[in-house]
């Protein structure tokens, strides 16, 4: 189980699992927020704060719900599904206590290319 949060501490959760890799994607937002993500099912991903905390930016195909921090502007999560139809959590491992990110691999995606 790990714990995160954004940076005040408005929007906190726990998520199950073990962090294999963390995605690090080029499209026109993730390049900008500098989030490294890890996936997991959505039921996975709890939070310990209300729902209506975080704020949600949705673009181009709508089918990400980005969610941030609207006191921070921290992005914390993602919420989606994948392409089995699948509800999944996209969790910032940056905002995640205790994790030695030089440990983690990373994996480039180009979303640029989408």
């Amino acid at each position: 189980m790990h714990k995160g949060s954004c940076h005040c501490g408005k929007i906190a959760f726990e998520v199950e699992g073990e962090i294999g890799t963390a995605l690090a994607c080029n499209c026109s937002i993730c390049q900008r927020k500098g989030s490294l993500l890890w996936f997991v099912p959505r039921d996975h991903f709890h939070l310990t704060t209300p729902e209506d905390a975080a704020s949600t930016y949705d673009f181009n195909k709508h089918v990400i719900h980005h969610k941030f921090c609207p006191a921070c502007g921290i992005h914390p999560y993602a919420e989606g599904v994948d392409p089995k139809g699948n509800r999944v959590a996209a969790v910032n491992i940056r905002c995640l206590e205790d994790i030695d990110l030089d440990a983690i691999p990373v994996h480039h995606y180009d979303g640029r290319a989408l």
